[in-house]
């Protein structure tokens, strides 16, 4: 239930579609969304570029702080910062989006991005509002 609840908004998410991500995992605080190497994705150097890496790394944080949140309540992030450790180079990519605290209005999560299952090449923490009654911004 709570999987097919962040997946109808994922769906929503055109970004997401256009790189080709794909949700992965659901639990209540964890998010993972997998996403294949695509030439089109990548820097001057074939890497994944640090965009996309940050993009989706954001989208696992906010769909894990969501897990969280009240059904009627959107998630809108604030605020993040992206470490990259290593060049995003690999044939597939795993995002992990972790609540570290859930508060009532304000969350922060720790993402973590790993290329082909294993190395880990991003870090990311990211500060996410609990958004209520405001016009256009639903779960």
């Amino acid at each position: 239930m709570l999987f097919e609840r962040i997946a109808v908004t994922f769906r929503r998410q055109q970004v997401m579609a256009t790189l080709g991500a794909e949700l992965e995992a659901v639990e209540p605080g964890v998010v993972t969304i997998a996403l294949p190497y695509s030439e089109a994705l990548t820097q001057q150097h074939g890497f994944l570029h640090a965009g996309v890496v940050a993009t989706v790394m954001d989208s696992a944080c906010g769909y894990a702080a969501y897990t969280l949140m009240p059904e009627d309540a959107g998630v809108l992030s604030i605020e993040f910062k992206t470490n990259l450790l290593a060049p995003a180079r690999g044939k597939r990519f795993r995002f992990v989006g972790t609540v570290v605290k859930a508060g009532r209005t304000i969350s922060v999560c720790e993402g973590k991005a790993f290329a082909d299952d294993d190395k880990l090449i991003a870090t990311m923490t990211c500060t996410l509002m609990t958004i209520r009654d405001r016009e256009g911004v639903t779960g």
